[in-house]
């Protein structure tokens, strides 16, 4: 007895003389650091205080140098984003190239949320039955619409001739309580341990199923996002936005999924572990990206989140710049508002470091970035005018436009895109990602304060994939 005492007592002396140890270590390395960085202030003092009499103080030499420092800035900003989300990029497809495929093919439930639909829901829903997938089924969530959509709908229900035998077409009438209450209704219906949420107007690639389900082998994986691609194209607006979709948008996915930490599953294609979404609380209204907070509450579980390139939903993109600004400016102040909703999760890291990286990232996005970005045009455009830089800004977009020029060939040739939508990049960030930057500024304005807002709705124009696209996804 007297033994074990003995070495407990050696224990607790050993653990607190090295705690000690670790103590004074700590204080040695902030007090080198103190006089380092105290050494280094006062070398930079005496520095400028040598040089300053030797300085002329002009306003023009002084808007020279801050121009071109402000120019320096930028570019290494903007290069460094692009390089490192086209390295994650790049390693996220090595990976995804030599990863395994396998038969694993459970019940699936799809989801498809509609209201005033009736010009398109018969293809979404024919578009469904081609699936290349053997096990699922079709839940239609009627949503209070106005038209004619419910009598459509009702006309499918029961079961229909899909690629494997008969397919389950079921559907549920609702007063209109919002797209997030349509899904969880359909989600609520549902019994399958997984779900595929997308919305009424989209239309989905016969594979899109059955290469997006096999990666919930891994436990670890709650959902999983799709890819979406613009269906009207051949228009100036639409090809910008298939442009940006490509680049943008999947690049940056690609990016994240790398780390299996996806910011946004879109609302047109996303696949869920049932499980993961009942522990997430559902679907919630109280924002206007219903989507991007159901996978941040997701990741805030600590699940992990995929991204799959060929499971691919094809939806039609806003037509004209007042539309394009209209759902720009309700997609910004929802993932504002959902960044507020989480902001918790910003300050505490050791909780679910994944989900504060994320929504870091995720506001340096919506609110810097594009601030950066009009301030930058801003300064060189001002500059150019008055001050003669007209030769540095020339320079400065041509390299711009070579760098977008390149990274939109290398997305074009990842998912086998249109060659032709290259060109587009010449005029895409200059004109395209400038105008979208200056509505998600004004969006955030009126986000912080407190301006109300109402959801706009696309006017379909019944679109097929045949007369408007054509990608390969082999």
């Amino acid at each position: 007895m007297k033994i074990n005492q003995l070495v407990d007592r050696v224990i607790i002396t050993i653990s607190s003389r090295e705690d000690e140890k670790k103590g004074e270590n700590l204080e040695q390395k902030y007090l080198r650091r103190i006089l380092v960085s105290g050494i280094i202030s006062l070398l930079l003092i005496l520095v400028i205080v040598y040089t300053l009499p030797y300085t002329i103080l002009s306003y023009s030499s002084l808007f020279e140098y801050s121009t071109i420092i402000a120019l320096v800035i930028f570019l290494f900003i903007l290069l460094v984003r692009y390089f490192a989300i086209l390295v994650a990029a790049y390693l996220y497809l090595n990976e995804y190239t030599f990863s395994e495929t396998n038969g694993y093919s459970p019940f699936i439930s799809i989801i498809v949320p509609v209201f005033n639909e009736g010009k398109i829901i018969r293809k979404s829903i024919l578009s469904l039955l081609k699936l290349d997938y053997q096990n699922y089924e079709i839940i239609v969530v009627n949503d209070g619409s106005t038209d004619d959509t419910k009598q459509v709908a009702e006309s499918m229900v029961g079961f229909q001739d899909g690629l494997y035998g008969k397919v389950k077409i079921s559907l549920i009438n609702q007063p209109n309580l919002g797209k997030a209450r349509a899904l969880n209704s359909g989600i609520y219906y549902s019994k399958s341990d997984f779900v595929l949420c997308m919305d009424g107007d989209s239309q989905l690639s016969p594979e899109s199923v059955r290469v997006a389900v096999r990666h919930f082998k891994n436990p670890k994986i709650g959902a999983v996002a799709g890819n979406v691609k613009v269906l009207n194209r051949k228009r100036f607006f639409t090809d910008l936005q298939a442009l940006e979709y490509i680049e943008g948008l999947n690049m940056a996915r690609s990016a994240q999924s790398y780390f299996k930490l996806v910011n946004i599953i879109p609302g047109p294609i996303g696949i869920f572990r049932r499980k993961a979404i009942e522990q997430a609380g559902y679907y919630s209204s109280d924002t206007y990206a219903e989507d991007a907070d159901l996978t941040l509450k997701v990741l805030a579980n600590g699940w992990k989140i995929y991204y799959e390139p060929k499971s691919i939903s094809y939806t039609e993109a806003p037509v004209t710049l007042q539309q394009l600004l209209k759902q720009r400016y309700r997609w910004t102040r929802g993932i504002l508002q959902s960044i507020r909703k989480h902001k918790k999760r910003m300050l505490n890291p050791t909780v679910n470091f994944g989900q504060t990286f994320i929504l870091w990232m995720m506001s340096y996005e919506a609110l810097i970035w594009p601030t950066m970005n009009i301030a930058a045009n801003a300064f060189f455009i001002f500059a150019a005018l008055f001050f003669g830089f007209s030769h540095l800004i020339f320079f400065w977009w041509a390299g711009l436009a070579i760098l977008d020029l390149v990274t939109a060939l290398y997305c074009v040739a990842v998912e086998k895109e249109e060659f032709r939508l290259i060109w587009y990049a010449i005029i895409y960030r200059m004109f395209f990602i400038l105008i979208i930057d200056i509505c998600k500024t004004m969006s955030t304005i009126e986000e912080f304060l407190g301006i109300r807002m109402t959801w706009g709705k696309l006017d379909r124009i019944s679109s097929t994939r045949s007369d408007n696209i054509a990608v390969n996804t082999n």
